[in-house]
Parts: C-alpha cells; sequence; structure tokens
C-alpha cells in the first residue's frame, strides 16, 4: 500500500465519519483511529512516513489471493463494503458509480448465473449491482441512487481499482 493509497484511504474515513479502521493484507496491518484522542494512524511493519497529517507506514504490497466463493462481512468498513458516493458527470441526471475497493469485479453471483444489472435496466437505491472479491471476501456494491444503467466501465472477471468507475447511472 503506498501513501497515495493511504491519504485517500484516511480522506474516505474521515468523509464517512468512520472512527476507526483495521486492514490487514499479508504481513502489513493498517490501524487507523481518529476522534477526541487524535490518535495517529498505526501500522505494524515497514518505515514511519507523514500523509496528511496523520504517521503512517506501508510494507511491500501482499500478492492478491485467488477468487473464492466466501460471503462479504456487510457493513464492516475493513471488508470495503462501505457505499461510494456518486460522482456527477458532465450531465446532471448521470452519476458515476466507483469502486469502494481494490478487488475483481464479478457482474453475477456465481459463475453461469444471469448478471445482476444490464444496459438499459432500471435500478432502485440500495440494489446490488455486482460483487468486488477482494482478500477472498465477496463484497457486494449497491446503487447509490435509483435510475436507469448508462454505462458499464468494467467487463465481467477483471480487476479494479479504488475509484475507477464502474457505472453511469441515468436518474429517472
Amino acid at each position: 500500500m503506498n501513501q497515495k493509497e493511504i491519504k485517500e484511504l484516511i480522506e474516505f474515513l474521515v468523509e464517512k465519519d468512520i472512527a476507526e479502521f483495521e486492514l490487514q493484507r499479508g504481513d502489513m496491518k493498517l490501524l487507523i483511529k481518529r476522534g477526541a484522542s487524535a490518535q495517529p494512524a498505526q501500522v505494524v511493519q515497514g518505515a514511519p512516513a507523514m500523509v496528511a497529517g496523520h504517521t503512517v507506514a506501508s510494507a511491500p504490497p501482499a500478492p492478491l489471493p485467488s477468487p473464492t466463493s466466501s460471503t462479504a462481512d456487510r457493513g464492516e468498513p475493513a471488508s470495503g463494503a462501505a457505499p461510494t458516493a456518486p460522482v456527477a458527470t458532465a450531465e446532471a441526471d448521470l452519476f458515476v458509480l466507483k469502486s469502494p475497493i481494490v478487488g475483481t469485479y464479478y457482474e453475477a453471483p456465481s459463475p453461469g448465473a444471469p448478471p445482476f444489472v444490464k444496459l438499459g435496466d432500471a435500478v432502485k437505491e440500495g440494489q446490488v449491482l455486482c460483487i468486488i472479491e477482494a482478500m477472498k471476501l465477496m463484497n457486494e456494491i449497491e446503487a447509490d441512487v435509483s435510475g436507469v444503467i448508462a454505462k458499464m466501465f468494467v467487463a465481467n472477471g477483471s480487476p479494479v481499482e479504488y475509484g475507477m468507475p464502474l457505472f453511469g447511472i441515468k436518474r429517472g
């Protein structure tokens, strides 16, 4: 995990008002605590560095795990299942839903099953649009707005990065 990723993670935690976050990837463990005590972020393994006023450190990135069929622990920030905020594009009614985590994008709940959504489908806020597998967890990604799927930016089975566009949703 590099400094840019850690800074983006801290900004995301501040934006979502998350007080405590823990991430373990291989031999690296990242613990971030916010609040009245104003404790700095802590990381086990690696050399310290300063990012956005927090003391952080990083270890070499661990290899990504192979896909499995485990389920996500819904609602836990460490699982990456926190919803993302839609970003307005040039059209006022088109929102781009971005990936909240790094992982592998899957359009269906299992191989051979129909996809959660297709281009032109109407979706409701909270409806599952896809799954992103990260660290052997299957994280359901939900729609933040109701509307129609106008764009699908990622192909099934493709790797995705944090903040990468997944869907363009036209509000209806």
